[in-house]
């Protein structure tokens, strides 16, 4: 590989290191305001990592992060069961170790307190910027569909509706339904669920098509591409000039070379598509107990989810895959297991943090790096602010302190 070499000159030069669609966002907003940007991905053009088969999601009612009370007794009953929701792969392991007693530390209420405002404003500001792209090009199925968060259970619906106010103090429009209002907004759907939350701002678009239009608008904007290309010495590229860190759960081992921690696990998801389903819903739907997304895509309908904690491994564990088909079976009682049948599952590696925040921004390790990783299940979702951000951070801009990459050092 021929090496990145950054000329001088008035006009900004940045590497980005990574291609998903935390890298190309950066890349677009950073090429929009003058800067000469080159994208290093280390798989090539027509790659499948985790910003493609996710069900592409743009959620402000997810403002609560993954670290928030509950979440670990929930963590220690699930994480034996290779079906459930939630598993982490036996394995010696002390980044796993200190990477779990930092979840336990930071699931707290003062910590949902402190962080949910930032993540539900951060979510509409993405959703915003999603506007202004698709404006006059909607090449990437932007939707305004709504979500609902459907539950089978007294016990879930108790804890979803306990997020409706905390919701409205964000400016969301939220709301419980009961059976029939779940009939009136679904009418061609049959239904297994007690109730629901229905959240209107959330949206969907479809993930690969969004990847090719920000590649497209990228390339149009002069960002240069290199494929292929793995940086194995990130030190050698913040010597040279300005770098974005945007490697997503391949992050941390390049951000060591630097004396920087970002504790970070990879939690490795699925997801099936129908691509003519016998049944598709109006919105977009969360399947609370069995933490499963729905997502309908220009005609197909995905469902997506699991949080598997493996390490780097992406081997599909046919187990996990069992375990969403039966999840859907159990909602949507029209849904028959041969209805999946030949379809191959996607699996991507979400990089997710002790403390559900990401990281973005620059740090005290190296003046001329930002990092803009660790956006677990939300990178298509802020993807579009990860961007700003990232292009703020290079033009000079102060880093959002929750977001910090050096928190942890």
């Amino acid at each position: 590989m021929s090496a990145i070499r950054f000329a001088g000159g008035s006009v900004k030069k940045v590497a980005i290191v990574g291609g998903g669609v935390i890298g190309l966002c950066a890349a677009y907003y950073c090429a929009e305001r003058g800067m000469r940007v080159t994208v290093l991905e280390r798989n090539g053009e027509r790659r499948d990592g985790c910003s493609y088969g996710n069900t592409g999601m743009v959620v402000p009612s997810h403002f609560v992060p993954l670290a928030a009370p509950g979440m670990v007794a929930l963590a220690l009953k699930w994480m034996w069961n290779p079906a459930s929701p939630f598993y982490i792969k036996p394995r010696p392991s002390v980044d796993l170790a200190t990477w779990g007693l930092r979840f336990w530390r930071a699931a707290n209420v003062e910590h949902v307190k402190r962080a949910a405002p930032l993540l539900g404003r951060l979510h509409l500001e993405s959703r915003a910027l999603y506007e202004e792209l698709a404006a006059g090009r909607n090449d990437f199925h932007f939707e305004k569909r709504g979500v609902l968060v459907l539950c089978r259970t007294e016990h879930a619906l108790e804890e979803e509706a306990a997020l409706v106010d905390p919701a409205r103090a964000l400016g969301l429009h939220a709301e419980v339904l009961d059976r029939k209002g779940i009939e009136r907004l679904e009418p061609e759907m049959r239904i297994e669920a007690l109730g629901a939350v229905r959240i209107a701002e959330d949206c969907n678009v479809e993930p690969r098509v969004l990847m090719d239009a920000l590649q497209a608008r990228c390339a149009a904007a002069g960002v240069e591409f290199r494929w292929g290309y793995e940086v194995r010495d990130l030190r050698e590229l913040v010597e040279a000039g300005e770098v974005v860190l945007c490697a997503g759960a391949w992050s941390p081992p390049l951000a060591r070379q630097l004396g920087l921690r970002l504790p970070m696990q990879p939690g490795k998801g699925y997801s099936l598509t129908l691509e003519r389903p016998r049944r598709s819903p109006r919105a977009c739907a969360v399947l609370s107990e069995a933490r499963v997304s729905m997502s309908p895509m220009n005609g197909a309908l995905r469902f997506g989810g699991t949080m598997e904690l493996a390490g780097l491994d992406e081997s599909i564990n046919p187990i996990r895959v069992r375990g969403i088909i039966d999840a859907v079976q159990r909602y949507f009682p029209d849904f028959r297991a041969q209805d999946f049948e030949g379809i191959e599952p996607w699996r991507g590696l979400r990089p997710c943090t002790p403390d559900g925040l990401p990281y973005i921004g620059r740090t005290a390790r190296a003046p001329n790096l930002v990092v803009a990783t660790g956006h677990a299940m939300m990178g298509v979702s802020l993807g579009p602010v990860t961007g700003k951000l990232v292009a703020d951070a290079l033009q000079g801009g102060a880093n959002l302190e929750q977001l910090s990459p050096d928190r942890y050092q």
